[in-house]
């Protein structure tokens, strides 16, 4: 059998209560089956409450509290969205801090939905081209981004995507764009 695309890989899924399951779930699952390992890192310290829009879905467990997680431990990151969770994360220094590190490291980040309210909070969207949920786009343009209406946007380390609708396309260039992290690393076996 070969060798999965992303084998080796760890990735951060970013996340607090309220997270869109939807958007954490499909995203985890698909890096997963390409050979990636995703750990859970959130501020909440043993689960979190997923949700199917604005109603209660499955609790999940973090595997790595945010306090303890370390930036240089991950090769990628993914911030799912729902309107609770990047609002609770952007308002949480910690959160701000650990997304701009990997930033600054040119690694992976992939952020669907509200997911960029975090980028956004985090001062990193100046003279970025991304997208997110609608909502959102003059969050993006007042924090000096270029936002455009697609189903997924792909700025140098970054992939963004508006909504669950557009998961498949997302899932795609996340992991394309990953790969070729691990490529571009040297990483990727011969």
């Amino acid at each position: 059998m070969g060798r999965k695309p992303l084998e080796g890989m760890r990735v951060a899924a970013l996340v607090a209560d309220g997270v869109e399951q939807k958007e954490l779930t499909e995203p985890k699952e698909a890096l997963e089956q390409a050979g990636a390992k995703v750990d859970l890192v959130s501020p909440e310290r043993d689960h979190i409450q997923g949700m199917h829009h604005l109603k209660p879905g499955d609790r999940f467990t973090v595997d790595v509290p945010l306090d303890q997680a370390r930036p240089e431990d991950y090769d990628a990151l993914l911030i799912p969205g729902g309107a609770y969770s990047p609002d609770k994360l952007r308002m949480d220094e910690r959160a701000l801090d650990f997304v701009a590190s990997m930033d600054k490291a040119g690694r992976p980040i992939a952020a669907i939905c509200h997911g960029p309210w975090v980028l956004v909070s985090a001062g990193l969207v100046q003279d970025r081209t991304l997208t997110s949920y609608r909502a959102m786009k003059d969050d993006v343009t007042n924090a000096g981004g270029n936002w455009v209406d697609q189903a997924v946007v792909v700025d140098r380390n970054w992939v963004s995507s508006r909504e669950p609708r557009d998961i498949p396309d997302f899932v795609h260039a996340v992991i394309s764009r990953c790969h070729r992290y691990l490529e571009e690393s040297g990483r990727m076996a011969a």
